[in-house]
């Protein structure tokens, strides 16, 4: 995976879908074709909604959208979607064409998430959302969004569903850097805000490491002859016996929550290990998706877009174990917690750690 590449499209890209989605609103309100065809309700939403904060609607539109656009190129990738929906797309060859190719493949996109909603609706909008309103314009430019994003979202570089949170977190960095840029010109950061000025991803080897002593830990003390030491590279066995840790009968007894999890690389490792755990306990491994969403993690998160994503690289754990068709049977929803209305003192804010 090319972090540095990751990085440059993301953050270029903001700028973009921030520009597209402001477009899209202008023609929405200029009672431009693209409203004509929304349903009344819609624009009546997405009034109300701007009545309270126009920027605030744009940037969590635009944020909305490429996270929608990873999220359904990762599932190209799987092979969940049919037909694919972010997949390198044919260019028309006169500009008429063109126009024609473009409001197709909208429609294409659309129709997708709508389908996804039931599956996902923390991710995806139900017909009638306004968002659907503003859903970026020219994705299939021949240098356009939908041809960067196959660049970077390769096949290679979608075998980890963790690329979609390293998307995000470059994504929000221009706000956070500009947030930041803000306090020291003493302008108060708004609850809007905490979210971008609060997010920090924690490395991969460090979840690893925080995974295996704590949860591969105690399924260690519960069971002394597991094999699963040898699966955990950054485990640190005890130099002494240890007394005092919780029993556990079963894998279900397990519990664990991360209280701040941003895109969920700590739940999904979580959800790696607990698989393993499971399967040593002699579960069927078309069960075990079902049981470990079920039972054993929680998120907590204040980022509303970043839950959805935690929720959405849950959701592609159990795909990738469960394959499609049993995937779109499990009728089943992450456990993840948005709080919202938090509030932070400005040294809370500018000591988050």
């Amino acid at each position: 995976m090319d972090i540095n590449a990751l990085k440059r499209f993301a953050r270029t890209t903001r700028l973009w879908m921030i520009d597209q989605v402001t477009t899209q609103l202008d023609r929405v309100l200029a009672g431009e074709v693209v409203a004509q065809r929304a349903p009344s309700g819609a624009i009546t939403a997405l009034k109300a909604a701007i009545e309270k904060n126009r920027e605030d609607v744009i940037e969590q539109a635009a944020c909305t959208w490429f996270n929608r656009f990873t999220a359904l190129r990762f599932m190209d990738v799987m092979g969940l979607t049919s037909p694919p929906v972010v997949s390198p797309a044919m260019r028309a060859t006169s500009p008429s064409a063109h126009d024609g190719h473009e409001e197709a493949y909208r429609q294409h996109v659309l129709q997708a998430c709508h389908e996804w909603h039931d599956r996902m609706p923390f991710l995806f909008a139900k017909p009638g959302d306004y968002s659907d309103l503003l859903m970026p314009a020219g994705l299939l430019a021949p240098d356009g969004f939908i041809a960067r994003l196959c660049t970077v979202m390769t096949e290679a570089a979608c075998q980890h569903v963790e690329i979609i949170g390293w998307l995000y977190q470059f994504y929000i960095s221009g706000k956070k850097d500009a947030v930041f840029a803000g306090l020291k010109r003493n302008i108060r950061i708004t609850p809007a805000n905490i979210p971008a000025a609060t997010q920090l991803f924690t490395p991969h080897w460090i979840v690893r490491y925080l995974v295996e002593n704590s949860l591969g830990r105690l399924w260690l003390r519960n069971r002394p002859h597991s094999k699963l030491a040898a699966k955990m590279a950054y485990y640190i066995a005890p130099q002494a016996p240890e007394a005092g840790f919780v029993p556990l009968s079963r894998p279900e007894d397990l519990r664990l929550c991360d209280p701040a999890c941003g895109a969920g690389h700590m739940l999904t490792y979580s959800f790696d290990l607990l698989y393993e755990i499971y399967a040593e306990a002699g579960h069927a491994p078309q069960q075990i998706p079902r049981l470990i969403l079920t039972h054993n993690l929680t998120g907590i998160e204040i980022d509303a877009q970043a839950g959805a994503l935690a929720a959405f690289a849950l959701m592609m754990k159990a795909a990738t174990r469960l394959g499609r068709e049993r995937f779109l049977h499990l009728q089943l929803q992450p456990n993840i917690v948005v709080m919202r209305n938090v509030t932070f003192t400005p040294a809370e804010v500018k000591n988050p750690l």
